[in-house]
């Protein structure tokens, strides 16, 4: 069996010898191309000069044909070419993502970022070397929104239940074992659309009515009013059975008419021009979705959200709406003004236009909600695909349950250092302690991260994982926030304020704490600590607490072993620091400060 950095490989130098051969054809189609153009001037002149009969002529017209042929070949050669160079860059930054790479794309979800939530600051979920970086594959707006939602649990509480999440996992299998209709999803949106708009305004745009549109009465006299001109001018201009004047007088009145509604034609087509490629970019998901076939539950539901109030297919739909979209922006071309007055072509097209909002504009942004869980989903299913040897998480109903074996980071890419985790009542906190560097701010953010794409629906970096399903809040990363006037200490105890409270409510909270209270002097924070690790425990609250604080191990005597003490540990050779990065039961006995100090130069005097 094939593993997949093979079949990326693979890939990658089949679409590289296909783009190669290609491109050689479209080198000759373009040399046949110059060839007959040369050729069909040159037997123009010849035609023109000695007044040549027919041969020459039949040639021209045969040439003229076989020219615009060529052009036509040639653009569609093009257009494949520039699909299968998307293939092969997708098949490359999925090969970039197994080697550890991933770390230089450009989408961070920068704009997700929030420096008041929960967790997501701490547990790098957006920016630079963050989960989002990780796993996105969405190209859409809505895609990449809906990941975020998810990775920062933004849905609402029924999205992150036993149930929800067993669906997922289910869909995320399932789709994991579709690698090429995943690459061709992303490969639709990719050659549509560079950069996709904000949903909101394109909502607002679908949601937007125009009554004058929707009036029966207008709408006859509108759709009457073109074929009464037409008739006028035949039987004016061509049979001579009316006075000429009688069409002209139509044609006039058409074409104030049209300079009447010029104001909001072009508003609406210059919306209309905005929004053309990311239309036909969701025709083409939702198209490439409705072909598909799927057997979990969870995506068959979302395929239920794709049709209409009148039966109809989404497809159906956004085909209906490229085709008046395209029919507005003809407008635009100065030799369709005729056209344009003749058949009050601004008008027809705003009476269908206005006719498509109130029957689908209401439904677009479910519509868009589909793509977006859909694109959300294919990107976590590469985890799924890539790393088959990682375990499905096991979400349990009870409270104050994490078990795991052979835990890692997810983000330390072929490089993790794995150790067994396990909290259940009645020992609900962990207390871990360890020397500078040695891993302690890692294993919490290793545990956050896991159980975060736990709840996605995604595997987690270990062999086994077993978790009840919990309120992720932390206190790790504090600076201070000189426009608010909040210094880091104070905004560390805003932040344990927060998990505090919302430990007392009827929800389990799983609570990640590195260092606190590192901000004031060592007494003051001793005391503190003990003080917030009993009141955590005190509301069932469930987590870990890293801490330089040796004697808060004495916490574990004082509860009856319902805190647990972890650590880890360095060694020294050759006078080099090692860390082997295992957790081990019990309070650490090593330190390396004055180590690391001399280190920096800084000597006794």
């Amino acid at each position: 069996m094939k593993n997949n950095k093979e079949i990326y490989e693979k890939k990658i130098k089949y679409y590289t010898g296909l783009s190669s051969k290609i491109s050689r054809a479209i080198n000759t189609i373009s040399l046949s191309r110059l060839i007959l153009g040369i050729f069909i001037i040159v037997v123009s002149i010849i035609a023109y000069k000695y007044k040549t009969k027919y041969i020459p002529k039949a040639i021209l017209l045969l040439s003229v044909v076989s020219f615009i042929y060529l052009v036509v070949v040639h653009r569609k050669y093009r257009n494949m070419n520039k699909y299968i160079d998307i293939l092969k860059d997708i098949n490359t930054s999925a090969l970039k993502r197994l080697s550890g790479e991933w770390i230089e794309f450009n989408d961070k979800g920068n704009e997700f970022i929030d420096g008041n939530h929960r967790y997501s600051g701490d547990l790098d979920i957006f920016g630079q070397g963050s989960l989002f970086q990780w796993i996105n594959c969405s190209n859409t707006y809505m895609g990449r929104e809906s990941l975020a939602k998810i990775l920062n649990q933004s849905y609402p509480e029924t999205y992150f239940c036993k149930e929800s999440i067993n669906k997922r996992q289910e869909a995320i299998k399932e789709l994991a074992g579709k690698l090429w209709w995943r690459q061709k999803l992303q490969a639709e949106v990719m050659s549509t659309i560079k950069e996709d708009k904000d949903k909101i305004e394109l909502l607002k745009w679908t949601n937007s009515k125009n009554d004058m549109y929707s009036k029966p009465w207008i709408i006859f006299i509108l759709r009457l009013l073109p074929i009464v001109t037409i008739t006028t001018i035949i039987l004016g201009n061509l049979l001579d059975i009316i006075p000429k004047y009688i069409s002209l007088l139509f044609l006039c009145v058409q074409s104030i008419l049209i300079l009447i509604n010029s104001k909001n034609a072009n508003i609406e087509s210059n919306l209309a021009y905005k929004y053309q490629k990311s239309i036909k970019a969701y025709e083409k998901i939702l198209s490439h979705f409705e072909k598909g076939r799927f057997s979990s539950s969870y995506i068959k539901a979302l395929k239920v959200k794709l049709i209409n109030n009148n039966g109809l297919s989404v497809v159906k739909q956004l085909k209906r709406l490229e085709t008046i979209v395209d029919n507005l922006l003809n407008r635009n071309n100065i030799y369709f003004l005729p056209i344009n007055v003749v058949l009050l072509w601004d008008y027809q097209c705003m009476i269908s236009l206005d006719k498509w909002k109130r029957q689908n504009g209401i439904l677009v942004g479910v519509w868009m909600d589909v793509i977006g869980e859909i694109e959300a989903l294919s990107s976590l299913s590469n985890i799924q695909h890539d790393y088959p040897e990682w375990a499905t998480p096991i979400i349990t109903e009870k409270s104050s349950v994490f078990e795991g074996k052979s835990v890692g980071h997810p983000l330390i890419t072929n490089k993790q250092v794995c150790n067994d985790i396990s909290i259940t009542e009645p020992s609900r906190i962990l207390l871990i302690t360890g020397s500078n560097m040695s891993g302690k701010s890692t294993l919490l953010r290793t545990i956050g991260i896991n159980l975060i794409l736990a709840y996605s629906g995604a595997p987690v970096c270990a062999k086994y994982m077993k978790t009840s399903v919990m309120y992720i809040y932390t206190c790790m990363r504090t600076s201070d926030n000189l426009e608010q006037g909040i210094s880091s200490f104070y905004g560390e105890l805003l932040r344990i304020k927060s998990i505090i409270s919302e430990s007392k409510k009827d929800k389990q909270i799983f609570f990640l704490l590195d260092e606190i209270f590192k901000g004031t002097n060592s007494y003051d924070r001793h005391i503190g600590a003990k003080m917030l690790i009993n009141q955590l425990y005190k509301n069932n609250a469930v987590g870990l607490v890293s801490t330089h604080d040796l004697e808060l191990g004495d916490l574990e005597k004082e509860n009856n072993g319902n805190i647990k003490n972890y650590h880890f540990q360095e060694h020294y050779k050759n006078d080099k620091i090692h860390f082997d990065y295992k957790l081990r039961e019990g309070v650490s006995t090593t330190r390396n400060a004055l180590y690391l100090i001399r280190m920096a130069g800084i000597e006794e005097i």
